[in-house]
């Protein structure tokens, strides 16, 4: 079954991920938990502002894909859930480290996945972040991709996609960024042409003027 997520679904596993990693202690996670959990403001992008239902409703999909589920013992009266990734994908830590941060902060380049997935398992060189990607981009069906480097970048950003691909949407984004930037330029170009010609103009009167004077002296 092919799983496309919708941008609730992958906070909501993003941020089971996450707690099972970071507070263990605290996981399964009950409904307000996880509530708070997605509508962190911190390691969040973008922040989002999520009800009840709306979790829920991610929930459910999340479910329908074998992707999450709600647990429960004899010893608790609420309702708890937890994520299934190992049991669907049997990732390494450092893969499900790399996937869990492009769930909650989008896409990332290795530098910045290192730095941030510290918490959930540390990756000793950029290299071995980028191994990890590697690794991901040659599952099949494929789980990251590499979108194309920005202008002035050094690095290319990686993007999950368990919400598919959105690479289309990226190069109609990108193509409207360099069409303003190229709109941008023609203007900066016609102002600085009109500013030269101000300032010949403004040269030409200061020597009109002083000959004028001199005819008084």
């Amino acid at each position: 079954m092919e799983i496309v997520l919708t941008e609730v679904e992958a906070r909501v596993l993003g941020a089971l991920i996450e707690k099972d990693i970071t507070t263990p202690e605290y996981y399964p996670l009950s409904l307000n938990s996880l509530i708070s959990a997605c509508n962190q403001k911190s390691n969040r992008h973008p922040v989002m502002d999520l009800d009840e239902d709306a979790v829920r409703s991610a929930l459910r999909g999340l479910y329908e894909y074998g992707l999450a589920a709600p647990t429960g013992g004899a010893e608790s009266r609420v309702t708890k859930y937890e994520h299934r990734l190992q049991e669907v994908f049997n990732f390494t830590r450092g893969e499900t480290a790399v996937i869990c941060v492009l769930l909650l902060r989008g896409p990332q380049t290795p530098g910045e996945l290192r730095g941030r997935t510290e918490r959930l398992h540390p990756f000793e060189e950029i290299a071995d972040v980028t191994a990890t990607l590697q690794r991901l981009q040659q599952r099949v069906p494929p789980l990251v991709k590499v979108l194309p480097r920005q202008p002035g970048t050094k690095e290319s950003r990686y993007l999950h996609l368990f919400s598919g691909d959105v690479v289309a949407t990226t190069a109609a984004r990108s193509t409207a960024v360099e069409s303003q930037a190229d709109s941008d330029d023609d203007r900066i170009v016609l102002l600085e042409q009109e500013v030269q010609s101000l300032r010949n103009d403004l040269s030409e009167l200061k020597q009109q003027f002083a000959a004028f004077q001199k005819q008084f002296e």
